[in-house]
């Protein structure tokens, strides 16, 4: 679908909760795509086809959180804050005040509250290698060898997973836990943002985004990692199933770009070194020169 399908989308979606929306701008237009309408303080959320069910759960993550004092993103209160276009389900959200990424001690802190949460009813297991194979058959740009070779690294991920080792007990988890969707508004409130993959499991799933922004990839400091551990209150590589995630977690990022590789050449490039740092052609970790994908 086109940006300008999507935007139409967005803009029926506005005219259905009653909302004029004559300024939209996009933040972003990939598999999910987000509008925001400045003068209503407003994002709009477009979903993939089939996803209504985790756009609803979405809203309600929100609604639950707020009640147990956790800041994350809400729902926009309309009359109609979930609708569906065009097989699209569209979620509308009130627009966060200014803010900036989080810190890794800010990250740390408030996942450390997140995970420390009752389980919900409605919170469904985490799903590690959802949409592996997927995006991995629609990476046109790898060559068959690669894709091969991707394809039986997740089935052997996959078997790993079954055993991984006891650590801490599953609690709520964010899912994906990068400094982009945890914010800190100006206010100095920690939030989250993004809870499509919100749902019940290891609290390690978390932590790893952030241990291999240090050990994986040296995007972050030895120091700014500590004060990530010092704010959760522990340290996730030392646990006997670090790597099992991590590797687990640098697979999904490089299925990730090729997959948009598959569909924007500009990303052939850092999607073959991606693949190149996991099958050890490209020296050892920390690797240089993971990008990312816009």
């Amino acid at each position: 679908m086109s940006a300008q399908q999507l935007e139409e989308i967005a803009r029926r979606a506005c005219a259905d909760a009653g909302i004029a929306a004559d300024a939209m701008v996009a933040i972003k237009v990939a598999e999910n795509a987000i509008f925001r309408v400045p003068e209503q303080r407003l994002v709009v959320r477009i979903a993939r086809a089939g996803q209504a069910d985790a756009a609803r759960r979405e809203l309600e993550i929100a609604a639950w959180l707020q009640s147990h004092n956790v800041a994350a993103v809400q729902p926009l209160g309309s009359r109609s804050d979930f609708a569906v276009f065009d097989s699209r389900p569209v979620t509308l959200w009130r627009e966060l005040p200014p803010h900036r990424n989080g810190t890794e001690r800010e990250i740390g802190g408030a996942l450390r509250k997140l995970h420390s949460l009752p389980v919900p009813a409605f919170l469904s297991n985490v799903e590690p290698f959802v949409r592996l194979e997927q995006r991995i058959d629609g990476a046109s740009s790898l060559t068959e060898s690669d894709r091969r070779w991707l394809r039986e690294r997740v089935s052997e991920l996959r078997a790993a997973w079954k055993e991984l080792p006891s650590g801490k007990p599953w609690s709520p988890i964010h899912g994906d836990a990068w400094e982009g969707n945890v914010v800190t508004t100006d206010a100095g409130v920690t939030t989250f943002l993004d809870l499509e993959r919100a749902s019940v499991g290891p609290p390690e799933w978390d932590l790893v985004s952030t241990a291999i922004k240090h050990s994986s990839f040296g995007w972050i400091s030895a120091d700014r990692y500590a004060d990530f551990c010092g704010a959760y209150g522990d340290d996730v590589a030392t646990w006997a199933g670090f790597t099992l995630l991590r590797d687990i977690r640098e697979l999904r990022m490089t299925s990730m770009a090729a997959q948009a590789a598959g569909t924007n050449p500009k990303h052939a490039s850092q999607a073959q070194h991606r693949v190149d740092c996991l099958r050890d052609r490209a020296g050892s970790r920390p690797w240089s020169g993971w990008e990312p994908i816009a």
